[in-house]
């Protein structure tokens, strides 16, 4: 270890690459810089708070990056609040926004031109044809129907929204006619291929059962009145919805064994967990024990969560896990758990033996006591300097009155910084927030964190949701300086991503790179399909071999550094199954 100078302070830091750069004591060169308002991504969020202190308006919202027009670069999509009430049900307390008001959901299409100095986004909301009726929680990404056209279905406080992309920049609203809506409180949602039938299903994370009528009030320690923890209502249970490929979905959710648990759910993740080729499901709960739903490959699962280690922590207590990822962050080819918490407990890394057995390795590894002071929503694995170790983003925002320790005099107290970590080749993770640069010295209610290549270059950039605040559009600095290889894993037609396909980077006397064709994971939130390897120094040739679900392989070799790459199915030499 080496100690790093950064402005007044001294900073320790491991060997590691092009994130020292920003260590050196000059200011001009940070890891991210803040694009949001450059760029035309004008959103500010609404949480309708009125001084009642409703428990869902400090929950929301996430956030959705895809490439809705396919053009070749990423659109973002923003959800947004609204005032809300007593009222019957969770729709009847939503009160609709005035005519001609911003207070919806925003599209924003990226407009860059080819060989532009900064990027340029474009509010399409009206265009588009998406009107957001409820009070916006998350968002998923994924084409139902195989068209090529990425659709998006919306968590709500209430009536959830399924909206399919006519592929003219237009959405369509088929919730109903889809079959998949749900009038609880949905947060976070994610698109599987449950049955291996080529065809996206979706499981949707229900939350509590909020009493809009006559919500409870709750107190802080001090007596003071403060927002309620969900420990204070019923938890609810969560839909799985089978996709039949005609546009509709079958309710599968008893059928399949996952109302067997009540949990209260904001993170789901999809995933291989245990190695046999099938998707598995897992499921943050917010105070409850959390559960591992490992697919039994007829349409069933079973939680397997409190025998493989992922249901409470090391000591045997559920925590408040709100953002989920699964990532290869030890480079040994399992997908590892990483999950973010309330304060004063400690985010939570489970570190997978590659046959769905877990181990908490938060202490070890320098990620649980940074993690003390803060309540962690989204969260993100990426590459920050392209040196094909997975670095970690966590982005918080406190959850009662309580966490504001000193005074202050501000009307929605709960801001707090975000953080990243790097990763020191899976053996540990060193906090570098602070050399990040100035866009991660804000401090803000975040909530969602979503992630891709927004300008192409081959380094990975985010985009950050706050609540009752602006997003934040954070563009990478050092990612590209780096050599890289992206890929585009696609069906044998070439017009849709395959989720849950396992890609390989294939290096010459080192272990694989892994990384899974996904968008789901963070907090309420969808990223990018597309993946990009860090390759350090190595710039000649690569070789990619995919495995897609189900267990068939093929490769792809003398694949050019420093670009994108589409990677079709049967287009590449079969390895075996």
């Amino acid at each position: 270890m080496k100690i790093l100078r950064a402005g007044k302070k001294i900073i320790p830091a491991l060997c590691l690459g092009l994130l020292t750069v920003a260590a050196t004591g000059d200011a001009d060169e940070a890891l991210f810089i803040d694009a949001g308002e450059s760029s035309g991504l004008d959103f500010v969020h609404f949480n309708g708070m009125s001084g009642e202190l409703y428990l869902p308006e400090i929950m929301g919202a996430g956030v959705a990056v895809f490439d809705f027009d396919r053009d070749g670069d990423l659109d973002i999509y923003l959800l947004q609040g609204h005032m809300i009430g007593p009222g019957k049900s969770m729709a009847d307390a939503i009160m609709p926004p005035p005519a001609n008001t911003s207070l919806i959901d925003r599209l924003y299409r990226n407009d860059t031109k080819v060989g532009a100095a900064a990027l340029h986004f474009k509010d399409v909301t009206e265009k588009s044809g998406i009107r957001s009726g409820g009070y916006g929680m998350g968002v998923a990404a994924g084409d139902i129907n195989n068209d090529g056209w990425p659709d998006l279905y919306i968590s709500n406080l209430g009536h959830n929204q399924l909206w399919l992309n006519n592929g003219d920049g237009t959405f369509k609203d088929i919730t109903e006619k889809a079959g998949v809506d749900d009038e609880r409180w949905s947060v976070s949602a994610a698109f599987v291929d449950i049955n291996l039938d080529g065809w996206l299903d979706l499981y949707v994370g229900n939350y509590v059962a909020y009493d809009m009528e006559n919500p409870k009030p709750c107190r802080s320690a001090t007596t003071a009145r403060d927002y309620c923890g969900p420990q204070a209502f019923e938890p609810a249970t969560d839909r799985l919805f089978l996709n039949r490929g005609d546009g509709s979905f079958a309710d599968i959710s008893e059928k399949s064994g996952i109302t067997q648990v009540f949990g209260g759910a904001l993170g789901v993740i999809a995933a291989d967990f245990n190695g046999d080729h099938w998707p598995d499901i897992y499921v943050g709960n917010d105070g409850m024990a959390n559960q591992l739903w490992i697919n039994q490959q007829d349409g069933t699962f079973e939680d397997t969560a409190p025998l493989a280690g992922v249901s409470v922590n090391r000591y045997g207590m559920p925590e408040a896990s709100m953002g989920v990822v699964a990532a290869d962050f030890d480079g040994d080819g399992d997908e590892d758990l990483f999950m973010t918490h309330l304060v004063r407990e400690t985010n939570t890394l489970y570190v997978n033996d590659g046959t769905g057995w877990f181990d908490d390795k938060t202490a070890e590894i320098g990620l649980g006591l940074a993690s003390i002071p803060y309540s962690g929503f989204g969260t993100a694995w990426l590459d920050i300097d392209n040196d094909g170790w997975l670095d970690l983003l966590i982005v918080n925002g406190a959850v009662t009155l309580f966490e504001s320790h000193e005074p202050t005099d501000k009307v929605f107290p709960l801001d707090r910084r975000n953080q990243l970590f790097a990763n020191d080749h899976g053996k540990a993770f060193i906090d570098i927030s602070d050399l990040a640069g100035d866009a991660f010295q804000f401090s803000e209610v975040s909530r969602g964190a979503a992630t891709g290549d927004f300008d192409n270059d081959g380094d990975i950039d985010l985009v950050i949701s706050n609540n009752s605040g602006r997003a934040r559009l954070l563009l990478n600095q050092v990612g590209n300086k780096n050599a890289w290889l992206g890929v585009s894993v696609l069906d044998a037609t070439g017009k849709y991503h395959v989720t849950g396909s396992k890609v390989a980077l294939i290096r010459e006397n080192r272990a694989p790179l892994w990384r899974r064709v996904r968008t789901d994971g963070s907090y309420a939130s969808a990223s990018d399909p597309r993946i990009v390897f860090g390759l350090g120094g190595s710039r000649g040739p690569q070789t990619i071999e995919v495995t897609w679900p189900g267990g068939e392989r093929e490769r792809w070799s003398a694949l050019a550094a420093n670009r994108y790459h589409e990677l079709r199915r049967d287009s590449g030499i079969k390895t075996g199954q």
